[in-house]
């Protein structure tokens, strides 16, 4: 079983800047696809991030250039690095894992993030 914690969320001034984790209670996490996605009030979740297991990022065009995702193995944790935040970027934030070479996925419990004055 793997599980997932997310942390790091909260209120934001716009413009302003928040960095996400979510670690891992996998045995080897090296060899785990991870992203993180959103999901706003009445909205569907969408990917904002994704990093493969070797590296590799992905982002949407509404935020590249905002956010970065990045991994630490010897940690077990993935970050989103968020910055120039906007109002349209509150949403409750969620990672999730996928072994290389298996379809599941599994799934924070996410973290809040609002931007707001």
């Amino acid at each position: 079983q793997v599980r997932l914690v997310e942390s790091g969320g909260g209120l934001v001034q716009p413009g302003g800047s928040l960095r996400l984790s979510c670690a891992a209670s996998v045995r080897i996490f090296s060899i785990y696809g991870l992203g993180w996605y959103r999901q706003a009030p009445g909205k569907q979740r969408e990917l904002v991030a994704a990093i493969t297991s070797g590296g590799s990022t992905n982002y949407p065009d509404f935020v590249k250039g905002r956010f970065t995702i990045s991994r630490d193995n010897a940690k077990n944790t993935v970050y989103l690095q968020m910055n120039s935040l906007e109002p349209e970027d509150t949403a409750v934030y969620y990672c999730n894992a996928r072994r290389d070479g298996e379809t599941y996925f599994y799934w924070g419990q996410g973290t809040q993030v609002t931007v707001s004055s």
